[in-house]
């Protein structure tokens, strides 16, 4: 009691102490994450609702998990589209006010096959059991562990939130409707054509460098169509890869290493105050050569036996060719030093064979519509053919053969390994002599078959050891790349690079969620310090990745919310060199007649036939809107003003327009043109609601 009035008396000095300690908790978490304006809880929010941070990223790990190949980046990036996707459609379902119930939930779940077709869950006519599903969630909720309760929760809940998705779908679907008008529309671009005749001069003709595009202009390009060049913000960099490669000196070393291998040492060992003698490798006893390579080689021992053509190109001649228990090297492949001892050779051991596939109705795989009997005779037919004049093999597989993976190669395989074909094509290659042709029967059909080749293979013994560079070599390495660290921050980054014979690499476009930075691969760490709200333009870092050492340097931030200006030179700035270019060859085209364009210009009059209104190609050239649709829109024999178009300025003249066929009814463009405008419905919507959505992504912070 004593202790409690003590506590009441000094309450006032208690609460005190205790905000006090809490405003040191906010305050240093906030000096901790450099803002007051970032809640560290949240990865981002849309429309005003947050994305928990702990749970986003418990549903990166759980996708990382599910899929082995993904890495962190792309499954963040993913988990980030799919929370964007949920909140954006929970709105629009909200408002519609859809909904699942518990019925509809079990109907969605049975669908899986996991559950429809589980015994578990079938009675005995081998139905679903809705009472055995019911039994089945009950024991999971009554489960001790609920652990399993929750995981089904999470399930459910997946499963709901899909199928409540795939009815506003299915509303949005349902709402879009095309009328017989466009039903026709879609029939008179299909089948009215025109035939013109028109003189070009490709923009081409021009060089690049006669017409000048500045950043200016493409700026103003862009911020006069914002939407088709909306971009995220970006960055570019340029970098220098100091790669960890061995020296020469490691080079040397490691084949010293090689030769204590190759011809044996007696070495003095310290621990053991004795010579320890280790044998040469041709001296290693058959039985005992794995357990040397295993011991020796950083790659373990392999039984395989290997055709010539398998064996390293560079030193095929050498190895193939060894006698029983000679040693070949040491040679380098693969950054390896390698050390190759022969154990034994087989004959026979792989096979070149080329083969004439006929198939029938229902055999294997088979899309035939012939008959059994008919591909029999027609096989037959063919091993005639192939045994009068065996040199028109290939001639015969290409014309007649329904395997694809060989028919365009004359039937031909190469280096066939026993059991790798069916059973019946295994005996035939394998017990006929090179030269043979036959016919054998598969599951797949009928099989003419001519056995070019046989091969020997070998067995080799290779003790493999990676070339790895020296410390001392890393360490010169790291000093090189500091070294130029601090030049290329006072000095320019590309001349400097140059200038000491290293080879600079720019990346743009560099978005704040990518992983990838240029031929680099992966390297977070680079994109993130190039997004750090304290790295600027022209700041220079050094980063270690598994290559060795980078020094990167920011060459742009770009915020403007439009493509970044190196990025925009490519595609914004041919756009504007076309128009320019235009220009130009309008003074040259300023003739009355086709014909005499042509003249002045060096070209000709060209035909163009039977184009369609809604396809708009002009043979040879490719898509040309603007000149069809001008061609539809001339009387017969007028000639048209000059056109800009995508690939040059144009001067045409209609022959004809031919209008399409009369048909009675539109039903099947009609029904054609609805279905896809529905399946596209769907994108349609979820771009217009994200386009239109508030959403803040704080990924990068």
């Amino acid at each position: 009691m004593a202790v409690l009035g003590k506590i009441r008396q000094r309450s006032i000095l208690l609460i005190g102490v205790i905000g006090f300690c809490l405003f040191a908790f906010v305050i240093g978490d906030v000096v901790q994450n450099g803002s007051f304006g970032i809640n560290a809880n949240n990865v981002g929010s849309v429309n005003g609702t947050d994305i928990d941070a702990q749970q986003f990223m418990q549903k990166v790990a759980q996708l990382e998990q599910q899929n082995q190949n993904t890495t962190n980046a792309q499954a963040m990036n993913s988990v980030w589209e799919q929370e964007i996707r949920n909140i954006i459609l929970g709105e629009q379902i909200e408002k519609a006010g859809l909904g699942i119930a518990n019925d509809q939930l079990i109907n969605e779940i049975k669908k899986n096959p996991y559950f429809s077709q589980n015994p578990q869950f079938l009675n005995e006519a081998g139905m679903f059991d809705e009472n055995k599903f019911r039994e089945f969630v009950k024991s999971i909720q009554n489960d001790p562990n609920q652990d399993r309760w929750n995981e089904w929760k999470s399930f459910e809940n997946e499963v709901a939130k899909t199928s409540v998705q795939q009815m506003y779908y299915n509303l949005i679907k349902g709402g879009v409707y095309t009328t017989q008008a466009e039903g026709k529309f879609k029939y008179v671009s299909d089948n009215r054509k025109v035939d013109f005749e028109y003189v070009t001069v490709p923009y081409s003709t021009i060089n690049d460098d006669e017409v000048k595009v500045s950043d200016d202009e493409i700026i103003a390009y862009m911020k006069k169509h914002p939407k088709r060049y909306k971009s995220d913000n970006t960055r570019s960099l340029e970098f220098v890869l100091f790669e960890n490669k061995p020296s020469e000196a490691d080079e040397r070393a490691m084949q010293k290493a090689m030769d204590k291998v190759m011809f044996g040492i007696v070495e003095f060992n310290n621990k053991t105050n004795s010579n320890d003698t280790i044998p040469a490798f041709k001296d290693i006893k058959a039985e005992n050569v794995a357990e040397f390579v295993n011991k020796n080689s950083d790659v373990k021992f392999d039984s395989i036996y290997l055709a010539k053509s398998e064996l390293p190109l560079d030193y095929q001649e050498q190895l193939f060719n060894l006698s029983q228990g000679e040693v070949f090297g040491p040679y380098s492949f693969n950054g390896s030093q390698n050390v190759s001892r022969m154990l034994d050779r087989k004959a026979n051991a792989s096979v070149k064979a080329s083969h004439i596939l006929i198939a029938y109705k229902d055999a294997a795989r088979s899309t035939a519509t012939r008959t059994k009997e008919e591909a029999e005779a027609l096989a037959n037919e063919l091993l005639g053919k192939a045994k009068a004049n065996p040199a028109d093999f290939a001639k015969l597989a290409e014309e007649n053969s329904d395997d694809p993976g060989s028919k365009t190669k004359g039937g031909e395989y190469d280096n066939i390994m026993p059991g790798q074909m069916v059973p019946q094509f295994n005996d035939f290659i394998f017990d006929s002599p090179v030269g043979s042709i036959g016919l054998v029967e598969t599951d797949f059909g009928f099989h003419v078959i001519k056995v070019s080749a046989k091969y020997e293979s070998v067995l080799l013994a290779t003790i493999s050891q990676k070339v790895e560079p020296s410390e001392a070599t890393v360490d010169a390495n790291y000093t090189k790349a500091s070294k130029f660290e601090a030049t290329v921050s006072s000095k320019d980054f590309s001349e400097t690079a140059k200038a000491e014979n290293l080879t600079s690499s720019p990346v743009t476009n560099l978005k704040a969620t990518d992983e990838y930075v240029g031929a680099l691969g992966a390297q977070r760490q680079i994109v993130m310090w190039a997004f750090n709200s304290d790295t600027n333009v022209g700041d220079v870092r050094r980063f270690d990745v598994p290559q060795g050492f980078v020094v990167a340097k920011v060459t742009n931030k770009n915020e403007t919310g439009l493509l970044a200006i190196d990025v925009a030179r490519e595609s914004v700035g041919a756009i504007l060199r076309n128009e320019k270019k235009a220009l130009k060859i309008r003074e040259k085209m300023n003739a009355a007649t086709l014909e005499d364009i042509a003249k002045s210009t060096g070209g000709s009059v060209i035909l163009a036939s039977n184009v369609a209104l809604g396809t708009a190609v002009i043979p040879n050239i490719g898509r040309e809107t603007k000149v069809v649709g001008t061609a539809f829109n001339l009387e017969a024999g007028k000639t048209s003003d000059l056109i800009d178009g995508t690939m040059g300025v144009y001067k045409i003249r209609t022959k004809q327009v031919v209008n399409e066929p009369a048909v009675t009814s539109y039903k099947t463009q009609t029904a054609q043109e609805m279905q896809q405008q529905q399946n596209a419905a769907q994108m349609r919507v979820f771009q217009a609601l994200k386009d239109k959505a508030d959403i803040e992504d704080n990924r990068v912070k």
